[in-house]
């Protein structure tokens, strides 16, 4: 792993490494990503099987993309008591949790008396991405698609990558299924969130794109948005601990070991600390735990590239760090946790004590788990259930609230010169009343820019 300690003579040098985007504007990967979605937007359904043979040694036609209805059931018959009963768990966890995070209708009247408000909908067809890769993430197929469920989104559009047999994992499609998605289809990388965004032959255009995924997904996503709305920029893993000597070397090495496994090789995780000897016994537990993990190969190329320990000068700084680099996930584990997490203002989850690892939001406590990415955090928040919800104002005057607005509208058109807009709101009045103008009405309909001659 990388060190920092702001003892050293290139401190400031270190921490402009530690805290860089890392893999979200890579300009490789960006303009990889641009030929895919090039690709896909002119030859549709033949660039998709193209792709997928390349880069995921599927051979495919188009009519196999999308999963059928025999596969889902094959795979619900298939699922174990196990999976269906820890599904079954996180389901209600993560529904219960979104619930209370949708949005109501509500109305209200102005200070001229109209009433205001606004409506909620929720998008009618809507996509989202599941990565495949080196593990099937059948937690992400929870903590997206029953977001979309509760929300009420009628069509739930999901992607995601076969493999070089052309079948998805039954285990993930069980997942896929039981949360509730409408259309499962055999697709990975960019190539999968162009389809939804731009639609082909096989895969109809989606209103919006969710979802986690590698680097070239979350490029694509910020490429397309404007194509089809976007929820945030959820790229590979990240988890920061901030601790101090409380903290158990044990926990923070197994935490930082887990969400460095995930296969990219663009995983990030960072310990800060204002403590010398957790830091070294840190790492002496990443040395004695790593051997010990199925993915060792994995986890020691990402921290290789992207772990970091640092040596803060204190507390203070060490908070100030963390909100610098905006992390994924972010652990307190400090005397009075509560009180240090009130100082984090950009991560995308924080989780306090030592005894809340990340994997619990990882898998069953309730919020969801897509969260934003390579400091993305200072801007995005998390996957919640009302970005499944389009909002919509409402307004409706009466005649007495029109009154009472008339002259102010009158106003604002003049001083812009706009005299159609105050023509739009006065002309009802005399609608109303014909020959009975208010003072205020008549002159807003004979204002007109100085510049602008008489018709």
């Amino acid at each position: 792993m990388n060190t920092a300690r702001f003892k050293d003579p290139d401190y400031a040098e270190l921490l402009a490494e530690a805290t860089s985007s890392g893999s979200m504007f890579d300009p490789v990967i960006e303009q990889r990503t641009r030929d895919i979605i090039q690709a896909v937007q002119s030859s549709g359904d033949a660039a998709l099987v193209e792709l997928t043979a390349r880069f995921d040694k599927a051979t495919l036609l188009p009519e196999d993309l999308r999963v059928s209805a025999a596969e889902m059931f094959a795979a619900a018959l298939k699922a174990s008591p196990r999976l269906r009963r820890s599904a079954a768990a996180a389901v209600k966890n993560i529904a219960g949790f979104s619930r209370r995070s949708l949005r109501k209708n509500w109305s209200a009247r102005n200070s001229q008396g109209a009433v205001v408000g606004e409506k909620y909908n929720p998008f009618q067809r809507v996509g989202i991405y599941i990565p495949g890769g080196t593990a099937p993430l059948i937690s992400t197929a929870l903590m997206t698609i029953t977001l979309a469920k509760e929300a009420g989104c009628p069509e739930i559009v999901v992607c995601s990558p076969s493999g070089p047999s052309g079948w998805l994992n039954e285990s993930l499609l069980f997942a896929i299924r039981f949360a509730g998605a409408t259309e499962v289809y055999k697709l990975g990388g960019a190539q999968a969130i162009a389809a939804m965004a731009l639609g082909t032959g096989s895969v109809p255009k989606v209103q919006k794109i969710f979802g986690p995924g590698n680097a070239y997904v979350v490029a694509a996503k910020r490429l397309l948005f404007g194509h089809v709305s976007i929820d945030l920029l959820p790229g590979p893993s990240e988890l920061l601990v901030l601790a101090d000597d409380s903290a158990s070397a044990r926990f923070v090495a197994a935490d930082m070991l887990a969400q460095a496994e995930h296969g990219s090789g663009h995983e990030r995780v960072w310990l800060v600390t204002p403590s010398q000897k957790l830091i070294g016994a840190v790492q002496k537990e990443v040395e004695r735990q790593l051997p010990l993990l199925l993915r060792k190969d994995y986890i020691g190329r990402a921290l290789k590239k992207n772990g970091w320990l640092i040596h803060t000068r204190s507390m203070k700084e060490a908070v100030c760090l963390t909100n610098r680099i905006a992390p994924e996930h972010c652990e307190v584990v400090t005397r009075d946790a509560g009180k240090v997490s009130k100082e984090i203002k950009t991560a995308g989850a924080i989780f306090l004590g030592n005894l809340s690892p990340t994997v619990l939001g990882d898998y069953i406590a309730g919020p969801s788990h897509e969260l934003p990415t390579g400091g993305a955090g200072a801007c995005f928040s998390g996957l919640t259930a009302d970005q499944f919800q389009r909002r919509t104002s409402v307004v409706q005057y009466t005649i007495k609230a029109l009154r009472q607005s008339v002259p102010l509208v009158a106003h604002f058109a003049e001083l812009e010169g706009l005299d159609a807009h105050g023509r739009s709101a006065a002309i009802r009045l005399e609608n109303l009343a014909p020959g009975k103008a208010t003072k205020s009405s008549k002159r807003s309909t004979s204002s007109r820019p100085s510049h602008e001659p008489a018709r």
